[in-house]
């Protein structure tokens, strides 16, 4: 039996609907597609989903355990040959982000199913003192060694895995990994590139990413940053947002222009995270303190210079925590553009104290789709009902989606007992069925 392909299914795979004409049959459609030879794999918006919807969860480190009282901060990267490598921050007493802390990084070589035991991948020579913010701010003790903010990008034109992080908030340092994160090189410091925002913002804190950083088409390597004057808080803020980026495949490294300035609209903007958009744009998605409890938004034509002005994107709430963005498809390797984006989905108190700019409870971890390139999202789904962070985001090469996020312990808590879980799920779950990724070969 021959099924008619109404000109809805026909126009979401690219073909132009026929007007007064109510549908095609199977065949003809089929034969046309083949004489389009521009046009991609088709995927059709109402059909029945190609793949069964699929949620998987692995706890991929746990408090208390190899001798951590804590694991923050979770990042994640797919490499070119398809390796999974999940890395974190492991706290020693889980007391303040100054707390003795390592990076600790996992592999998988089977798209997430499997997993090799954790391993510390950073140890930086010689002597090291204690970032004088985090003394005066009573946040530390003056032997505790601070590894903090580890980001991972992946070189799709090299096959490298380059890898920076920071020391007391102070220094930064970058290493290579040419065989999927096996081994890595020796920790070469490159802290001068931050020395260059000094004339611009006088900081004496710097973190890089978190999560993970990207690679533009062109090959440019961009790596989001904060700085901060260490004078608020825990010595985060007040603070604004920046890049570091390398044109040389990781070889050298240089700052680009401030985005986000800490001004009366735009309070303290850190934890950034990036993603290309199709038309050779970069999309900065910034965390802040500000009163709109939304996130902040920021554009430029080569991911360093020539940023537009923040402005709140009234879809995705703040409830002032990290964040992650990935690009799932594009247009022609899919026939639909697709971007993926993850946050506490939450703007509510227990304690009923939901004051503009102030946090909210971390909770309700929801993943959410858009098909314009970050200026809708249509799509929303729950991943984490209970109390869930931080989060990074990566898509393999299967398109299987990744999710590697901050979640509760068995007491519910989040702070003492959390554990890293990484979910795998596949844009069937994520849309309910309504949407199949099929990938040009």
């Amino acid at each position: 039996m021959r099924r008619k392909v109404s000109s809805y299914e026909a126009t979401q795979a690219g073909m132009p609907a026929l007007s007064g004409i109510p549908g095609y049959t199977r065949r003809q459609f089929i034969a046309a597609a083949g004489r389009a030879a521009a046009w991609p794999a088709l995927t059709f918006g109402r059909q029945p989903a190609l793949e069964k919807p699929l949620l998987e969860k692995m706890d991929l480190f746990e408090a208390g355990k190899d001798g951590y009282k804590l694991y923050r901060i979770p990042g994640l990267v797919v490499t070119r040959s398809g390796a999974l490598l999940a890395y974190c921050e492991a706290r020693k007493t889980g007391k303040s982000d100054w707390d003795t802390i390592d990076i600790m990084l996992r592999r998988s070589m089977d798209n997430g199913r499997t997993w090799d035991g954790p391993r510390k991948i950073v140890d930086v020579e010689g002597p090291k003192s204690k970032n004088p913010v985090a003394l005066e701010r009573k946040q530390a003790n003056p032997d505790d060694v601070t590894y903090n903010n580890p980001v991972a990008a992946a070189d799709h034109k090299t096959g490298a895995i380059h890898f920076l992080f920071c020391l007391e908030y102070a220094r930064c340092f970058y290493m290579r990994s040419d065989d999927d994160g096996a081994t890595f090189t020796k920790p070469v410091e490159i802290t001068s590139t931050f020395e260059s925002f000094r004339a611009r913002y006088d900081w004496r804190v710097i973190a890089t990413g978190p999560a993970h950083g990207i690679q533009l088409k062109n090959g440019r390597l961009i790596v989001p940053v904060w700085l901060s004057l260490g004078t608020e808080g825990n010595g985060h803020g007040p603070s604004v947002t920046s890049v570091v980026y390398s044109d040389d495949h990781g070889k050298t490294w240089r700052s680009g222009e401030i985005i986000g300035l800490d001004t009366p609209e735009l309070i303290n903007p850190n934890e950034t995270v990036a993603v290309q958009l199709a038309d050779g744009r970069v999309l900065f998605n910034m965390r802040s303190v500000s009163k709109a409890n939304r996130r902040a938004v920021s554009f430029s034509r080569d991911g360093a210079t020539g940023w537009s002005k923040a402005v709140f994107d009234r879809q995705l709430a703040e409830p002032i925590c990290m964040a992650s963005i990935a690009r799932l498809s594009e247009k022609p390797n899919s026939v639909r553009n697709r971007i993926i984006f993850a946050n506490p989905d939450n703007l509510t108190r227990a304690d009923g104290r939901d004051t503009p700019g102030v946090g909210r409870d971390r909770k309700n971890l929801a993943i959410k789709l858009s098909y314009d390139e970050a200026q809708t999202w249509p799509v929303s789904k729950t991943l984490e009902p209970g109390p869930s962070a931080y989060s990074d985001l990566a898509v393999g090469r299967d398109g299987t989606i990744f999710c590697f996020y901050e979640a509760a312990g068995a007491d519910g808590k989040l702070s003492n007992s959390g554990r890293l879980t990484l979910a795998r799920f596949n844009l069937e779950w994520l849309t309910d069925g309504r949407d199949s990724l099929i990938l040009k070969k």
